[in-house]
């Protein structure tokens, strides 16, 4: 069993404060793969405390030479590529094949990406030129602390840390408690790219503890945040006191409108992207709202795909799908399909894990049809590959039902009507839109509206999450 007490504070492994140990679990076999240490108070403190002293150096150090370092970051990223996928599939059980290019793939894209946007970010400006002693200054927020989820490690980690680093600020990264190697795996990228002292720390705990604690931290300027929505709110609540500014990237229910005129792969497409990473993202299609002239047919295909998906162990290679994370998800996920098999028509799946497995958090990929937007399964983030199918007659209605929900994360709509595509999107209260299967082709805007969050991740917005704008006149006079 790997050992991973250290914190990564200051520059260098050290250890914890006091012990406070945390075995990580192996979701494939319910076994402990790992051990860890839950920070407290101490340990807060001094992570923040490295970061606040590293910050005014850090924050005017020529931009070039910051973005030298990311690259350097980006190489060693790319060099431990095999690492990082062996610790995430273990961790939280994505299947390797998929560990390896859409896990830890995530992060050589989002690397990528900020150092491709890093040269439109203007951090000084004359705007108006009949006054040029008046100049807009964009500056590094200051210290940052980013709290990050399990479901998608690397993606959430290098979509925060990255654009904080590349832009001045200083960071205290505390990951999830379900899925810590594959940080400690990044703190070691980090420490072999040569990034100055405190400038990045990375400390393990949990949500009631360290997050609590970074969340209501004097000498923290910003709180980035990626997980539930409940948790959200709390960590919004815990921020005001200090008046941080706080970025929220949380829970969805994305409506998947699929009109009469979409074309034949529309459905199997769709219920394949709810039941990737075992229904465990947040931008998942969960609700698919079919035109009733296809209605019938789609339910048909889409139970065909849920019968068709296996789920087996992550450590082998294969286009199957891995357990979801842990009991707790386990059972919740268990609950919430009892709950739909009330309320709904179930035509493939169900409850317990699929046939032939009997140990790891295995959970049937799952189709409820005849489903009604006040049901349960409609309205609630499920988390875990289980799919809820709508009838709908009109285009009105379907804008109707998509948009009737407390998220607005991703929705997702296919037809073959260029002018219906761009009408609809338009209306769809979410902050991304997915048309015909499309993803987006370059570093782009990751948020959502309502409870689904705030700010932007990804490309020049992420960088400019973390950046102050201040306006200086009488220069020159």
């Amino acid at each position: 069993m790997l050992e991973k007490r250290d914190f990564y504070i200051n520059g260098q492994w050290v250890e914890p404060a006091k012990a406070n140990d945390l075995n990580v679990i192996n979701p494939a076999n319910e076994e402990p793969c790992a051990v860890i240490s839950l920070g407290d108070q101490a340990d807060t403190d001094a992570a923040v405390a490295a970061a606040k002293a590293a910050f005014e150096s850090w924050a005017m150090t020529p931009k070039n030479e910051r973005l030298d370092l990311i690259k350097a970051l980006y190489a060693e990223y790319k060099n431990r590529a095999g690492d990082m996928a062996e610790a995430i599939s273990m961790e939280m059980g994505a299947p390797i094949d998929m560990a390896r290019a859409a896990q830890t793939g995530a992060g050589i894209w989002h690397i990528k990406g900020f150092i491709d946007s890093f040269d439109e970010i203007e951090f000084e400006s004359t705007p108006w030129p009949d006054t040029p002693g008046e100049k807009i200054y964009r500056e590094p927020i200051g210290v940052c602390a980013m709290i990050t989820p399990w479901n998608w490690p690397m993606n959430q980690v290098t979509l925060k840390v990255i654009p904080a680093l590349a832009v001045g600020c200083t960071v205290v990264l505390k990951p999830s408690e379900e899925s810590p190697l594959s940080s400690v795996i990044f703190a070691e990228i980090v420490d072999k790219a040569g990034f100055p002292k405190g400038v990045f720390n990375m400390l393990n705990g949990d949500g009631v503890g360290v997050g609590s604690q970074l969340s209501c931290h004097p000498d923290v300027d910003m709180v980035s945040f990626t997980g539930s929505t409940r948790a959200g709110r709390l960590i919004t609540k815990a921020a005001a006191e200090t008046v941080k500014r706080v970025t929220l990237e949380l829970g969805g229910k994305g409506a998947n409108i699929i009109f009469a005129d979409a074309d034949e792969k529309a459905v199997i497409r769709g219920a394949r992207q709810c039941f990737a990473n075992t229904g465990q993202s947040c931008n998942a299609p969960t609700r698919m709202l079919v035109e009733r002239s296809r209605y019938n047919e789609a339910v048909e295909q889409a139970a065909e795909v849920a019968n068709k998906t296996m789920a087996g162990d992550p450590a082998e290679s294969g286009r199957h799908i891995g357990p979801v994370v842990n009991k707790l998800q386990f059972d919740k996920i268990q609950g919430l399909i009892e709950v739909g098999m009330k309320e709904a028509r179930l035509v493939a799946g169900g409850t317990g894990r699929p046939e032939g497995l009997n140990r790891g958090y295995y959970v049937r990929p799952t189709v409820f049809a005849d489903v009604t937007n006040d049901m349960t399964i409609a309205r609630e983030e499920v988390f875990g590959p289980v799919l809820a199918m709508i009838p709908f007659d009109t285009e009105e209605e379907a804008i109707q039902i998509a948009n009737d929900t407390v998220y607005g994360l991703t929705n997702y709509l296919q037809t073959q009507d260029p002018a219906k595509a761009e009408r609809v999107a338009r209306r769809m209260r979410s902050g991304m839109v997915r048309i015909n299967g499309s993803d987006s082709a370059h570093p782009s805007p990751f948020g959502g509206y309502k409870q689904s969050g705030n700010g932007r991740e990804g490309g020049v917005w992420g960088l400019e999450d973390f950046l102050e704008v201040k306006h200086v006149s009488g220069l020159g006079s």
